[in-house]
């Protein structure tokens, strides 16, 4: 097609939520369906402070794409788990800084793909592509032609982990996909991430997960030392891997966020 996004016989899987379109609907977006608005009221029931944590967690996307292009030279970035577009997505965040900035989003979930025009807008300068496929798959990901055609893999890359490894509950999994786009980045590449945890509100987030899993979406926490795993071999940006509304916030309002408001830690590496 002329947008160079395949759309043909997409299933939009609406029997079962998915995080992208729980996210959705929680910051007020149209792109979800009833099964995905129940689970996220049933989660609000339990834990009423889900907008908070996901308005944080998109806060921290956008400071971590900013710091990446104006303070690292980033002027390329993978977006892996890129959820429903909303403004301002990585790419006007980047290229407000970097108008040259080209980005590759990548998704699974077939109503991002359906929605990934709105991907699509770039600078004259910058270019920005979409590829449909999980993160479990990073072959699929890394030998695209959107991947191939759009970043140069001889130059540093900002990998963004934005809210996704939570949805691969089994540990070796997750960090094996991880490592194995890691490993193909050239040196000086950047890994921004959050990852999903418990540490602050155990017995709520436990119920959290608990609805999750009966509306047939996966959910895992990790604890602190479990998400510095992520980060092996790779050289931490201060202030390390803290809960995500402490890393370099914009101001002392997000620190008064109460901390079992905020169920993600969020960090910034290097590749050496």
């Amino acid at each position: 097609m002329s947008d160079g996004i395949r759309h043909a016989s997409v299933d939009l899987r609406t029997d079962r939520a998915h995080g992208a379109r729980i996210y959705d609907y929680i910051l007020g977006g149209k792109d979800n369906y009833a099964v995905d608005r129940a689970a996220a009221e049933a989660t609000k029931q339990v834990w009423p402070a889900l907008p908070v944590h996901m308005r944080a967690n998109r806060e921290f996307m956008h400071r971590a794409g900013r710091y990446l292009a104006a303070e690292c030279g980033i002027d390329q970035f993978l977006d892996i788990g890129t959820g429903i577009p909303t403004s301002p997505n990585l790419h006007e965040v980047v290229q407000e800084v970097r108008p040259e900035a080209r980005v590759v989003y990548t998704d699974n979930d077939p109503i991002v793909l359906v929605h990934a025009r709105a991907l699509m807008s770039s600078t004259k300068q910058g270019c920005t592509a979409y590829v449909d496929a999980d993160l479990r798959d990073p072959d699929t990901i890394l030998a695209s032609p959107e991947f191939r055609e759009t970043l140069d893999p001889s130059r540093p890359i900002g990998l963004m982990l934005i809210a996704v490894v939570h949805f691969i509950e089994d540990d070796d999994e997750a960090l094996d996909v991880v490592r194995r786009i890691i490993d193909v980045l050239p040196s000086g590449s950047y890994v921004a991430a959050t990852i999903a945890t418990d540490d602050f509100a155990p017995e709520m987030l436990a119920e959290v997960r608990r609805t999750y899993h009966e509306h047939g979406e996966t959910l895992r926490w990790r604890s602190q030392a479990q998400a510095a795993r992520f980060f092996d071999g790779l050289e931490l940006v201060e202030p390390g891997i803290v809960q995500m509304h402490k890393w370099r916030p914009d101001s002392d309002v997000d620190l008064a966020v109460p901390e079992a408001d905020i169920a993600m830690y969020g960090a910034i590496a290097r590749k050496p």
